[in-house]
């Protein structure tokens, strides 16, 4: 019995010991990356601008490029959020529930923290 107390006890301070962090030496701060190239650079016209709209029972997010509307995605109170797309330009919003499109391509675990 006290030969199982000892290796647990020895058991214990291994695990311990090898999970204190090891810096390596000689550490030096990562470089600033370089800018983009010549006619690469991002054009702000093509971010979109995002308004938020607080309602009473739920939250709409409107997003626009060029000032015109194209997407909002509408969170209630008490429910799943979704977004009304309008996908052809012409105004009309059609409903989805996530920009799921089907699609199940093979997926694995390779590792997990």
């Amino acid at each position: 019995m006290r030969h199982l107390i000892a290796i647990a006890l020895l058991g214990a301070a291994l695990c311990a010991s090898a999970q204190t962090p090891q810096q390596p030496p000689n550490l030096q701060p990562v470089p600033e990356p370089p800018p983009p190239p010549p006619g690469m650079e991002l054009d702000p016209a093509l971010e979109p601008q995002v308004t938020i709209r607080q309602e009473s029972s739920q939250t709409v997010e409107e997003y626009r490029i060029n000032g015109k509307l194209y997407m909002m995605k509408v969170t209630p109170r008490n429910g799943p959020p979704f977004y009304l797309i309008d996908e052809r330009g012409d105004g009309k919003f059609a409903r989805q529930e996530t920009f799921d499109s089907g699609v199940r391509p093979p997926m694995w675990l390779i590792h997990s923290f």
